[in-house]
């Protein structure tokens, strides 16, 4: 099978089909090319995918990867980052091991096939030139026979006619043998040329045609085997990096399998566990003697610890609740009367208008006497509300549930440990050099390092007293946590000093001779620096929402504590219904808000508010 032998007469399909076969090597070169930098383009996306999701360092997202779940995912940024590592080897493979080669390959061939049919049509034009001077040879030999046998026939003619003189005849007859010499050479250099034609026809058809089409399908056959091992390459290359991706791969489900959720939960409670106990039972507060009701232990006035020793049925001291009620819900326990509301008056009119039950004067005690005493009585409480800001917090964290403090402390403790080695070794080290220069003076002057040995000397003293003050805070902290349920019911926030003020607020309440509630100003003295002071604390609680309106059917003069002053036919919001002690709170703007009587106003519930009912 040879081209020169089966395809000698198909010189310019010839040329067309190698100049195909360029154009496939180059439109794979493009191919490659193009996949490389899909590679590259793909690897610097996997990389910034990488980089955008790693954790941010000295931030909270670098203390959530303590969890199993968090260090599985960072393994996984780590390996898709070696991953996008090795596409990066791939296109650099692709591009050295292909690409290159490929490129010089196309040029020596373009080089070679231009060649190659550059030689083919000088051949061409060789053979063309040698017809031509044979088609020019024949073309005169048949003239000159032609000529000739004209001449032969004038001759002839001549010499028949015998009016022609002898000169005329001898004249024609030297112009015939004239032109029978002509036709003789002629066919003589004809003949020569025809020779020399087949000859040159068969080199050509059977010698350099042959080898030009030989040479042209061995350049074809070797840009075919060229371009399926680039192929081979191509494959090989995405070959030898399937195990490293393979790791990649097996490194992340590897860091699936280590994801453990137990542990992940008990990092969840040392996170966030506070070290208090559930607070106990809330008391049952009876209010069918009114004579003879106490405060309920929610209100700030009676939750002062150990003066609990007679509670009503018995009932152990309970924890406390009030430091984790919201605002309003605390300002309901402060100010809310604690006195059945009045009766709805019998007219219409506003001057028949009661504004509820007055308990008959008795003789007080001192405002100033009960304000000291509710002063001294009330220790220092920690602010809520720097917790909730994020301002600064005290240096020993004070501030924090026990667990929480107890754990912030020992990583302080910690860092002031790894500073003291780190300035202890710099104490050695400044020690050494000390000695080198005291046996070598010529490497230095000792002198020249006391003042930084002393330097190094005080900072271990600053650190070592540091660490002794937050480890004596530590010690504090961990010898409470063992018997922290009993000292959580009775520590924290207020001592057992108020108990007194609870004898008297009951002994108030139980000198009115009607059975009905009327504060005394000392008591509404202490209520309002206590709701002074929580509001002050408390500050930053959003507002109840409204749950409905309502429009006051009667006019009600608010005087005690907790009311608010309506006029008949006033329409108010209405943000908490009544509890079932005859009174609704309602609020009038943001800064205005109180209990009224419930049968003074007529309340239109939302029924999509939340925690509202529906009345039909």
């Amino acid at each position: 099978m040879s081209w020169g032998t089966e395809l000698w007469d198909q010189f310019d399909n010839l040329e067309k089909h190698t100049q195909w076969g360029i154009d496939i090597l180059e439109k794979y070169i493009k191919f490659v090319k193009e996949r490389t930098e899909i590679e590259l383009s793909y690897a610097k996306q996997l990389r910034n995918l990488s980089k955008k999701y790693q954790p941010k360092k000295n931030s909270k997202e670098e203390e959530e990867y303590r969890y199993t779940a968090c260090k599985a995912f960072l393994s996984t940024l780590n390996e898709m980052n070696d991953y996008a590592g090795q596409h990066e080897v791939v296109s650099e493979n692709l591009t050295s091991q292909i690409l290159a080669g490929l490129a010089r390959y196309v040029q020596e061939l373009k080089q070679e096939r231009k060649s190659h049919f550059h030689d083919g049509r000088k051949a061409q034009q060789h053979i063309e030139t040698c017809w031509k001077q044979l088609e020019s040879s024949k073309r005169r030999f048949e003239r000159d026979c032609k000529e000739a046998d004209r001449a032969q026939q004038y001759f002839e003619k001549m010499d028949a006619d015998i009016n022609v003189t002898k000169a005329d005849v001898e004249k024609a007859r030297q112009q015939a043998q004239v032109r029978h010499q002509m036709a003789e050479d002629s066919k003589a250099d004809y003949s020569s040329i025809l020779q020399k034609f087949n000859h040159e026809q068969r080199e050509y058809y059977h010698t350099h045609i042959p080898n030009i089409f030989q040479k042209i399908q061995e350049m074809e056959e070797r840009r075919i085997v060229r371009l399926g091992e680039s192929m081979k390459t191509y494959a090989e290359v995405d070959r030898q990096v399937i195990p490293i991706i393979g790791k990649c791969l097996d490194g992340i489900v590897k860091a699936a399998e280590c994801i453990d959720e137990k542990t992940d939960s008990q990092l969840v409670i040392e996170a966030y566990k506070s070290g208090f106990e559930p607070p106990g039972d809330i008391e049952f507060e009876d209010y069918t003697q009114p004579m003879k009701r106490t405060v309920s232990e929610n209100s700030l006035s009676n939750s002062r610890g150990e003066g609990k020793a007679e509670l009503k049925f018995g009932g152990k001291p309970k924890g406390k609740l009030w430091p984790f009620i919201k605002k309003n819900k605390l300002m309901s326990l402060l100010t809310s009367p604690h006195q059945p509301p009045p009766p709805p008056p019998a007219s219409a009119s506003p001057s028949a208008v009661p504004n509820g039950p007055q308990s008959p004067k008795q003789q007080k005690e001192p405002l100033s006497h009960r304000f000291n005493e509710f002063m001294t009585s009330k220790p220092k409480i920690h602010c809520f509300r720097s917790l909730k800001r994020g301002g600064a917090a005290p240096e020993d964290f004070s501030n924090l549930p026990p667990e929480q403090r107890r754990k912030k402390l020992q990583q302080k403790v910690d860092e002031l440990n790894k500073e003291i080695q780190k300035e202890m070794d710099q104490r050695e080290a400044i020690t050494k050099m000390k000695d080198v220069y005291l046996k070598n003076p010529q490497m230095g002057d000792p002198a020249s390092l006391d003042h930084k040995l002393t330097e190094v000397i005080q900072n271990i003293d600053k650190l070592r007293l540091e660490a002794q003050k937050f480890e004596a805070w530590l010690a504090e902290v961990e010898g409470r946590l063992p018997a922290r349920g009993e000292q959580r019911r009775q520590s924290g926030l207020y001592d057992a000093q108020p108990a007194p003020a609870v004898n008297n607020c009951a002994q108030a309440r139980e000198s009115s001779p009607d059975g009905s509630y009327t504060e005394e100003q000392s008591q509404e003295s202490e209520v309002k620096v206590l709701a002074t002071d929580f509001d002050d604390e408390f500050d930053d609680e959003e507002p109840l929402p409204a749950i409905g309106t309502c429009k006051a059917l009667y006019t009600f003069d608010g005087q005690n504590e907790g009311t608010i002053s309506v006029v008949e036919g006033e329409t108010l919001y209405v943000i908490e219904e009544d509890k079932g002690d005859g009174w609704t709170r309602i609020r009038r703007n943001e800064d205005e808000e109180g209990y009224v009587p419930t049968s003074y106003v007529e309340v239109y519930l939302d029924k999509n508010a939340k925690g509202a009912k529906t009345y039909i």
